[in-house]
């Protein structure tokens, strides 16, 4: 019985990643407009009755690879002993994400930053462990302990941080990955990170 679980679990997964490579390549190739869930499952070579038993919706999938990136060391997430070093934490956080990005490619990215990707939009999300839930999460304990008091609420804390991400990816983008994109990241979070606690 373990066993057939197993290789029921195993096909799952191997859907599962279907769909998620089918989805790359159309976004990657051929743009957002071209990201249905009918050209997803032709191009996976899956039935709509797979992809909705693993995604809800075409922005629960595109969830899913931010989901997949690189998980982060949850020691580095411990209680910081400072301001100083909940910032290099925050911070590392989001060189990650960059490491991620840049994984994916640029064409990816510059298809997934869209006004159109519902996943992107911070009411409508999951507790998937996105950058910035990890980040807030974090902050929250911090403020919470007492190690930082920024002057600012914590939502109002996550949405800039949130914008100086995307900012940082469109710039990317928008310059076809000849940029510093790990060192604008850097600098521009220290920035507003020095400024706020």
């Amino acid at each position: 019985m373990n066993q057939e679980l197993s290789k029921q679990q195993l096909k799952s997964q191997e859907t599962k990643a279907k769909i998620f490579r089918a989805a790359k390549h159309i976004l990657q190739k051929k743009g957002y407009e071209q990201l249905s869930i009918k050209n997803i499952c032709e191009e996976a070579g899956v039935s709509n009755g797979s992809f909705y038993h693993h995604f809800k919706t075409k922005d629960d999938l595109l969830s899913y690879y931010i989901e997949e990136q690189p998980s982060i060391n949850p020691d580095l997430l411990d209680m910081p002993e400072n301001a100083q070093e909940a910032k290099q934490t925050i911070i590392y956080v989001y060189l990650n994400y960059v490491h991620y990005c840049q994984e994916l490619g640029v064409e990816f990215m510059a298809n997934y930053y869209t006004p159109k990707n519902q996943s992107l939009n911070p009411l409508i999300r999951t507790e998937r462990p996105y950058p910035i839930v990890t980040v807030s999460n974090y902050l929250e304990k911090a403020i919470e302990a007492g190690v930082v008091s920024p002057s600012t609420d914590l939502n109002d804390i996550t949405t800039d941080i949130r914008m100086i991400v995307i900012g940082n990816v469109f710039e990317w983008c928008l310059k076809n990955g000849e940029t510093d994109f790990e060192g604008n990241m850097k600098r521009s979070l220290e920035t507003y990170l020095d400024g706020l606690f």
